[in-house]
């Protein structure tokens, strides 16, 4: 979509023989597919085979912050900060695969291999609910938390820092190539 659209996403990002798949956070704010595009990038090492049996993956999106999951465990939280750090412009659900060899794995190194195609991606239990960024205040979005105040518990949030010690291969804000700049929130 080319513009100043905003976007929230998990990707797989594949993987070599032996080694772990790769799972792929982002968030753009108002910079994808204008030449401006600051992506906001963490990814992680699946601790099992993806492709072995059906995960849950979410993305929890409240007016006050986005919290990733895998099987209910939070492995990533986005706060808030200021309207021009997060994503606030209305947006659509794709499911989808698509060949990102070019820079996904190992950086292009290893390209898709269409001998295997059919590609498939299955999708079960979808569920989409929640408030907009401009809901009325009475408008509860869905909470992870088990006291259902939003955001996390002190044990889901513990579970998330294990999460990335152990699992996290990328982070866009510990990226001394990058403009930090143009990433105010990683301050």
């Amino acid at each position: 979509h080319p513009g100043r659209h905003d976007e929230v996403g998990i990707e797989f990002l594949g993987t070599t023989f032996g080694k772990p798949y790769t799972l792929q956070t982002n968030v753009y704010i108002r910079g994808s597919g204008d030449g401006e595009i600051i992506g906001r990038e963490m990814k992680f090492h699946l601790w099992f085979d993806p492709t072995k049996d059906f995960h849950h993956y979410a993305i929890l999106w409240s007016p006050k912050e986005l919290i990733f999951l895998v099987d209910d465990v939070p492995i990533r939280r986005y706060p808030r900060k200021s309207a021009a750090t997060f994503p606030l412009r209305p947006m659509w659900v794709y499911g989808s695969i698509w060949d990102a060899s070019s820079w996904a794995t190992e950086d292009g190194k290893y390209k898709a291999d269409y001998r295997y195609q059919p590609f498939v991606a299955r999708y079960t239990d979808f569920k989409a609910c929640g408030c907009t960024a401009y809901a009325p205040a009475w408008c509860r979005p869905v909470s992870v938390s088990p006291f259902h105040s939003g955001g996390l518990s002190r044990q889901q949030y513990w579970a998330m820092r294990w999460l990335q010690s152990h699992h996290l291969v990328y982070d866009y804000c510990r990226d001394q190539k990058r403009d930090h700049f143009l990433t105010p929130e990683c301050y």
